[in-house]
Order: structure tokens, then C-alpha cells, then sequence
């Protein structure tokens, strides 16, 4: 074939000018998508600005508004430690019924957090269907059980770690390293307080001590510390707010107020000093607390009947405990504490002991934590129910990872599972007698519509009337959310 001859004042293309002249055309090319994808992401508004909360140093836990209606006001999360096993409490699996001793198809020589695994076992207490739903629950939690028809049940939930301590950071605060504020924090950081004499958020730990990461759980991290949850339980109430006994009523009065005018006189000398109106605001906050705390810890004020629903007279101490805990949980938020975290289980006893890690011994070990959480985590649904507040608050109930369908290989209890767990909701927003997602036959791994931390958290914001991709605050030149950039708001299991 004959080529056409190059003219005097045309030359061939060199090599060099080749490379330049694609590497400037795709770089053209690749600008113009960039710039078309903007404007395109512009016109559909999914480019979204944070929203950082306007702070007042004076009052940090003034009311502030949501992004958009809201359906909840205020959240209780009920925070299981240990990871409670989903197979024998509210993921029925007849098919692990059925292999039972049978190894898990395709998994043989299976090796988890603590080792190799034995056989399929069975749930270790029979299941049965539950209210108007039919829903079926195990005999382990009779009395939640009994409440199925209130319930939204998450049966895929999963989670990044199997390890206690970071599952438990990622549960409450979004991730698995330390150093996150928790998602008690970032609502009250968001909204504030709907009381003067409160703390906005406030930590319940379990009355055989705290969980495994301690404070990680309720803490502000980079957020401003006025948002960090203040922890106390119905046993062991906020540390020095009593006045020492030398000290009197009129003398006390006398040194706040004189104390007051100084810091009032300091502030208009330095109007720009936010880190003393937040101080200030703090001490006047305490001050509120001495007598507000200890009417809101007053258990002595419900009727016998209440206290009876509650477990509060149970000859367990533990459960009647926890009875308290639950009672002080609805005490904060009728009085207007915008999220409580309650904790059932600890670590400072032990293995198993005093939480629900069910390596060796589960059957004995549940026996002994079920009752516990059981009739008085029931009963605060139920109050909730019975006094209207249900209508806006959600309930939360959660726990770090789910566990095995097997038995650890040489023991009697059940591994680490974070593939595949259940969590549930109940309350402002969400369905009732409704079941989303599912893991396996077997309750291994999560199958059907998987859902991850971030999608839980996005919907607690979204229930509170808060955007979770706008919500947001500048640390270290990142802005950081609650859930990172993850996160869906599971708009399968709410009302609208």
C-alpha cells in the first residue's frame, strides 16, 4: 500500500511529542469526566456541606435544632458485653437443629479467635413462636421474648472485628482503634440537653463493674468534653457531689455565689475566653447535679408495683441491680437526658463470669446472666410502653459480635462470630414485629441484605432528625463523622 509523501513543512511525529500530546489529551479527557461528574453530583445534591453544630462556650448543652424532623428524642441503647450468642436467643435456624454434631458444610478444621472448631451444635434452649408476629425466640429470654411484637429484629448485622475490645469501640463509637467519641457524645454534641440540671448523656455501667474498654465507651474523644457521657448507676451515684459534712448549707450558698460574681467579673475582662465560660458553665452544671441527681436517683419514690416489674426486690442482688439500672435508665429520660447508655455485663470478673463470652461453659454460664438481663431489660420496654415515652424514644439493644454455630473444639461453649449477629430496635420509628436480613442456614454469616455498624448508627442519627453525612466536626484536618464515609440509613425497618 502507498503512503501519501510528507510535505516540505510536515514532519513525522516524533516519539516524545507523541507521549506529551496523549498524556495531555487523556489528561483533558480525564478533567473533563472529573468536572462533569461535579456538576452532575451538584444537580442531584449528593455533594453534601457538614453541618458542625454552633456551640454556645457558655452553654455547650443548650437545645439545638435537628437537620429535619425528627421521630425520636432521646435513645436508650442497652449494651450486652461479651457478644451474646444470636442462635440461642433471636436467630432461629432449623437447620443447625438438624445437623446437629454434624461439622459446618465447607468449613472443616475450622480455626476462630481462640482455636479450631468442633461440630454444629444446637441451640442450647428450644425455640418457640411469639405473640400475634409468630416470631420465633428462644426460652432464654422469656420475658423479651414475650415482647416480640415490639420489636424490629436486625438479624445480619456484622462487624470488623472479633476481639472484644475493639468490638466494643466499634459498637459505641463507630471505630475499632481507640480515640473516637462515641455515639452518646455525637448526639449530644449535636442536639444538646433537654434539661438544665442534667447531664445530656449519661453512662450506666453494670453493677459487677464497667466493660472491657471502660470509657471508650462514653467518651468525647475530640469532641468538646462538656459531650462526654457522665457515668453512674443506680448503686454507685456521680462521684464529690455531696457537701462535706464540716461545711453548712449557708456557707456553701454563700462561697458558689461569691464564686459566681468572681468568674461573672473575669468573663466581661475577657469576653473571648470560651475555655472559662465552658469551665464556668461546667461548675454551674455540677452544681445543679447535687440536687438533681440525687432525686433522679431516688428510687425510693416509684411505687412497689414498679419496683416489682423492675426485678428491684429480687433476692439476686445482681438482677435486682440491674432492676435499678433499668429504672434509673427511665428515670433520665423522662426528665429529659437525651441518650443513655446501659450496660449489662462486665470484664473485672473474669472469662464468662461476669459477661456473656461463652467460650468454655455456655449453657451454665447464660443461665446465670439471662435472668439478670431479662425481666428488668423487658420491664423498661414496657414502661416505656406503658407511660407513652415509647412513642419517641428508641430503644437500642446491641452487643459487639455474635458467636459460633459450633462449639469451640475440647469445650462447651461458643466462639467469636462477627460475620453474621443479631441486634434489635424498638420504639420511636421503627416496625414492630418486623425481621430484616438473615445470615445462613446455620447463623454463620450474614446473607440476605448484610448490614454493617455504620448502617446502625446512620439510622439512630436519621431517627434523631440528624443527617449522618453531615454531622460532623474539623479535627486535624480531617472532617470526621460518626461514620466515616460508610454507612446507610436501613430505611427497610422504619415506620416511613
Amino acid at each position: 500500500m502507498s503512503h501519501p509523501p510528507i510535505r516540505w513543512n510536515q514532519s513525522p511525529l516524533g516519539r516524545r511529542q507523541f507521549l506529551f500530546d496523549a498524556a495531555s489529551g487523556l489528561g483533558g479527557v480525564a478533567l473533563a469526566s472529573l468536572l462533569a461528574d461535579e456538576q452532575r453530583l451538584t444537580a442531584n445534591e449528593e455533594i453534601k456541606t457538614p453541618i458542625r453544630p454552633v456551640i454556645r462556650p457558655e452553654a455547650p448543652l443548650a437545645r439545638r435544632p435537628t437537620h429535619f424532623t425528627p421521630q425520636a428524642s432521646r435513645v436508650v441503647m442497652i449494651f450486652c458485653s461479651g457478644a451474646v450468642s444470636h442462635v440461642d436467643t433471636f436467630d432461629y435456624k432449623p437447620e443447625l437443629m438438624k445437623r446437629h454434631g454434624q461439622p459446618l458444610p465447607g468449613a472443616e478444621k475450622l480455626v476462630t479467635f481462640q482455636g479450631e472448631q468442633g461440630n454444629l451444635i444446637a441451640p442450647q434452649w428450644p425455640f418457640k413462636p411469639r405473640g400475634e408476629s409468630g416470631k420465633m425466640i428462644s426460652d432464654l429470654l422469656p420475658n423479651l421474648a414475650d415482647l416480640a411484637d415490639d420489636i424490629c429484629f436486625i438479624h445480619s448485622m456484622t462487624a470488623k472485628s472479633n476481639t472484644h475490645g475493639p468490638g466494643e469501640n466499634q459498637m459505641s463509637t463507630g471505630y475499632t482503634l481507640d480515640g473516637f467519641p462515641s455515639i452518646g457524645a455525637w448526639v449530644s454534641y449535636a442536639l444538646g440537653s433537654e434539661s438544665a440540671d442534667l447531664p445530656s448523656f449519661v453512662a450506666i455501667p453494670d453493677p459487677r463493674g464497667v466493660p472491657q474498654t471502660g470509657s471508650n465507651n462514653w467518651n468525647s474523644a475530640f469532641l468538646p468534653a462538656a459531650f462526654q457521657g457522665i457515668p453512674f448507676n443506680a448503686d454507685k451515684p456521680i462521684a464529690n457531689l455531696a457537701r462535706p459534712a464540716e461545711i453548712s448549707a449557708s456557707t456553701e450558698a454563700a462561697t458558689l455565689d461569691f464564686l459566681k460574681r468572681l468568674n461573672e467579673q473575669h468573663l466581661r475582662q475577657h469576653p473571648d475566653d470560651t475555655n472559662l465560660a465552658a469551665r464556668i458553665a461546667s461548675y454551674e452544671l455540677a452544681a445543679r447535679l447535687q440536687l438533681r441527681a440525687v432525686e433522679v436517683s431516688d428510687l425510693s419514690r416509684e411505687s412497689e408495683e414498679t419496683q416489682t416489674l423492675y426485678g428491684v426486690l429480687d433476692s439476686n442482688p445482681i438482677k435486682a441491680g440491674f432492676g435499678r439500672n433499668c429504672l434509673l435508665a427511665r428515670r433520665l429520660l423522662e426528665r429529659g437526658v437525651r441518650f443513655v447508655q446501659l450496660f449489662n455485663g462486665s470484664y473485672a470478673m473474669g472469662e464468662g463470669v461476669g459477661n456473656w463470652d461463652g467460650h468454655k461453659t455456655l449453657k451454665s454460664q447464660y443461665e446465670v446472666h439471662a435472668p439478670i438481663l431479662d425481666q428488668p431489660a423487658a420491664a423498661l420496654l414496657k414502661d416505656l410502653k406503658r407511660t407513652g415515652l415509647l412513642e419517641d424514644t428508641l430503644v437500642v439493644w446491641v452487643t459487639e459480635f455474635g458467636r459460633m454455630p459450633t462449639f469451640q473444639k475440647g469445650a462447651s461453649g461458643r466462639d467469636h462470630n462477627p460475620k453474621g449477629f443479631t441486634c434489635w430496635l424498638a420504639g420511636a420509628g421503627v416496625k414492630r414485629g418486623f425481621s430484616f436480613g438473615a445470615t445462613d442456614d446455620f447463623g454463620h454469616t450474614a446473607i440476605d441484605q448484610p448490614t454493617t455498624i455504620y448502617d446502625l448508627h446512620a439510622t439512630i442519627l436519621h431517627l434523631l432528625g440528624l443527617d449522618h453525612e453531615r454531622l460532623s466536626v474539623y479535627h486535624n484536618g480531617i472532617e470526621r463523622r460518626l461514620t466515616d464515609v460508610h454507612g446507610h440509613v436501613l430505611k427497610q425497618v422504619l415506620t416511613s
